[in-house]
This record gives structure tokens, C-alpha cells and sequence, in this order.
């Protein structure tokens, strides 16, 4: 793979920390700092102390013209500029290779050297660039060490798959430094949605029943909330309007509450209408309490039966509209999910319904993870178990990527 320099005006006079931990693949980290240093941007190098077992500090230091950060107490480091100040500084923190040993450490908080101190006091984007033997990233520490990283906002790149250093073949090896390079001219190219109206749902709805009790449903509005920031960091403006839920909003994400079924539908037409896409994410009560009662409820027999009333379908009632929005729904289904979800596109006029499993098993309410089947006219597309961090992304670029071919 060619890089061409002048396709990488993004990263000109970007600030970028390059993270070295210990590993084999360090040596593809020079390459890396001299492409990302061709291609204009500012580069300071942190190396752990493992790191240091395969590759000389002094390498960096002569490609990046800069020196290199390798003690948290290092004197001369603290007087120019602390641990604190290089994370405020940085653009963007790629650690690459990332070994299995810092990914477990950065999981779980630890700061026992300058690049975690970093990376923990770092309040902008971070990547990892996994590289280990294929059993070490197949393990399930390493898988759910992954996932929570994902999950809290961490950009993994890679790994790629095949011949390793120990003889071994599978994923594991880190990704080669034009590619790398690539990634980070992506990450700092204008977002594909960047300056259009996206208005979503999110979490559940709430039906009361007396001023005590409510029927809901186990949504915990964590994929709602992943997409919202996915679109928000592909330059979309995003209002939220959102069920009861226990997260805060995403960056840059204007969150609107509401509770009832009734409340978020309310709240939806009076938005959509200055809208280009819409994204139905929430889990919506399908009925209400027919007759609320204005106190609480006593105990009086062994049965207490409830009647309940349709609630307005919000979903249906944006596709219906003389010009609606780029409409995604969703649907959270226990059997024949392909089936069932092709139907409710076609019924409520949905441009794309992502449709998943419930009920078990690592899909769904209440879990980190989610696998997802995409559906369109003439489109299918199978998005495999992942964190919802990741599956929102890819949603999200695949939402773009249609949405901007019908313009």
C-alpha cells in the first residue's frame, strides 16, 4: 500500500501523542512516526518501559526531532511539559502497538507509566492499534477488555490477520503504517453527515399507572445513545429526545427528556419537520393505561386487571408524512427477525430498519454487545456481534452512505 501525501491534508498541523508499548510491532511505530511527521503533523512519542526492550528511544527522537517521553518522573520532562499538559495538548493519542498487557492495565485504570498516566488524563480521542500472538487477542479477557473500551468511546484500529512473529497465522498483528496513517486522515476529515439535522429517539418509554407505578420495558437506551454519538461525530447536529434513562448525552448532543409514549410522540412531530434524517431508536410502549388513576392504587383482591389503549406509533407517523425524513427504525425481535423486520419497513415506509434478537444470549436490551441486520430496498446488510460502540459507527456510515446517495 502507497501512501500519497497530498491525500493527507487532514493531518497537517494536527497534534498527535504516539503511543509505543512493548512488542514486535514496534518497530512498524518508526514508520508510522515518519509518515504521520511527512504528512505534516506534530508527533511526540511516549514509550513504556517494554517498549524500550525492543527499540531505542533515540530512534524516535532523531525522526521526530523531538524527544521522547519514557518516565512519568523524568525531571526534565516535568519542567517543559508534565504528563497533564501533553494529554491537553494532543489532537488525538494513537497507541500503536498496543499489546494485551496495556490494553487490560488501560481497561481497568492503571497508571503505572507515563503512557496510561497519559491516556487516563486525556480528555480527546483515543486509539489503540492491537498487536499480540492470535491466542492472546482470542482470549475473552482480551475480547472483553475490547469491548468495555469500545463501549466507553476508544477507537480500535485493527488488528489484521496473519503470518505473526512467533510463527503463529491469525488476527492479531498490528496494522501496517499506511494504513494506520489512512486512519488517522479519515478521523480528521469533516464527518460524512457533517451540518445535517438528525432527530432520534432513545431508552423506553414510561406508562404511568397511578403516581407509584408504571409499565415499561428493559431498554436501557446504550444503543440509542452510541448512535447519537456515532452521528455526532460524523458532524451531524443530533437532538436526542430520550426516555428515562441513567446516562448522560454524548458531546455536542442536544438531549431533550420526556417519558411517556405519548410525551415522545408529542415531542417528535414537533421537531421533525426541520429534520433531514430521523432515527427511531427507542423502545416505545406499544400501550398505555386506558384510565390513569390520580392516586395510588391499594391492594384489595388477589387480580387487579388493567385496561390498556393503543399509543400513538411514531415510527409510522414520520414515514407517513407528504416529505419525511431519511427514516431508520428498528426492530427488537424473538423469532424470524429478517422476516419480520422486512415487513415493518415496508409498512411504516422506512428507508432502513435495523433489526436484532432479543430475549438472550449477548444481543439486545440491557447488554454491551449487538449483532444487526440492516434492511432496505435492494440492501442487506449483516452486522456482526460487537460492541454497541461499534456497531453504531458502522450503522451510522452505512445510514450516510444512503442517505447521501438520494441527494
Amino acid at each position: 500500500m502507497s501512501v500519497k501525501i497530498e491525500d493527507m491534508q487532514s493531518i497537517h498541523k494536527k497534534k498527535i501523542v504516539l503511543g509505543v508499548t512493548g512488542g514486535i510491532a514496534a518497530y512498524k511505530s518508526a514508520e508510522l512516526l515518519r509518515l504521520l511527521t511527512k504528512a505534516g503533523a506534530e508527533v511526540r512519542v511516549v514509550m513504556t518501559p517494554a517498549a524500550r526492550e525492543f527499540i531505542q528511544p533515540l530512534t524516535f527522537q532523531a525522526l521526530s526531532g523531538h524527544r521522547v517521553y519514557t518516565d512519568i518522573f523524568d525531571a526534565e520532562a516535568e519542567s517543559a511539559m508534565d504528563h497533564i499538559e501533553l494529554a491537553r495538548w494532543a489532537d488525538l493519542m494513537l497507541v500503536a502497538p498496543a499489546s494485551a498487557d496495556f490494553i487490560a492495565k488501560f481497561n481497568h485504570g492503571y497508571a503505572d507509566n507515563i503512557l496510561l498516566t497519559l491516556c487516563l488524563a486525556s480528555a480527546g480521542p483515543i486509539a489503540i492499534a492491537p498487536a499480540m500472538n492470535q491466542q492472546m487477542y482470542a482470549s475473552s479477557s482480551t475480547e472483553n477488555n475490547l469491548i468495555t473500551l469500545s463501549s466507553r468511546g476508544t477507537l480500535i484500529w485493527g488488528p489484521a490477520s496473519g503470518e505473526q512473529a512467533c510463527g503463529d497465522i491469525g488476527p492479531g498483528r498490528m496494522l501496517e503504517a499506511e494504513e494506520l496513517v489512512q486512519l488517522v486522515s479519515l478521523h480528521f476529515q469533516p464527518g460524512k453527515l457533517d451540518g445535517r439535522h438528525l432527530l432520534m429517539t432513545a431508552g423506553p418509554t414510561r406508562e404511568a399507572i397511578d403516581p407509584v407505578r408504571y409499565i415499561s420495558n428493559r431498554s436501557s437506551g446504550k444503543m440509542g445513545y452510541a448512535l447519537a454519538k456515532a452521528a455526532a461525530d460524523q458532524g451531524a447536529k443530533v437532538t436526542l429526545i430520550s426516555g428515562p434513562v441513567s446516562m448522560q448525552p454524548p458531546p455536542g448532543v442536544d438531549r431533550i427528556m420526556v417519558e411517556s409514549a405519548h410525551d415522545m410522540f408529542e415531542t417528535v412531530m414537533q421537531r421533525v419537520d426541520k429534520s433531514e434524517i430521523f432515527i427511531a431508536c427507542a423502545a416505545v410502549a406499544d400501550y398505555r393505561i386506558s384510565q390513569q388513576s390520580q392516586q395510588k392504587i391499594k391492594k384489595s383482591s388477589q387480580v387487579m386487571q388493567l385496561s390498556l389503549t393503543r399509543n400513538p406509533d411514531i415510527v409510522a407517523s414520520v414515514g407517513a408524512l407528504d416529505s419525511p425524513p431519511f427514516t431508520l427504525g428498528f426492530a427488537a425481535e424473538t423469532e424470524n427477525i429478517e422476516q419480520y423486520a422486512a415487513e415493518k419497513r415496508r409498512r411504516k415506509n422506512l428507508d432502513l430498519i435495523a433489526a436484532n434478537q432479543v430475549g438472550g444470549g449477548k444481543t439486545g436490551f440491557e447488554n454491551e454487545t449487538n449483532e444487526i441486520f440492516v434492511l432496505g430496498e435492494n440492501y442487506r446488510q449483516r452486522l456482526p456481534l460487537a460492541s454497541k460502540t461499534q456497531i453504531a459507527r458502522q450503522l451510522i456510515d452505512i445510514l450516510a452512505e444512503r442517505f447521501l446517495a438520494q441527494q
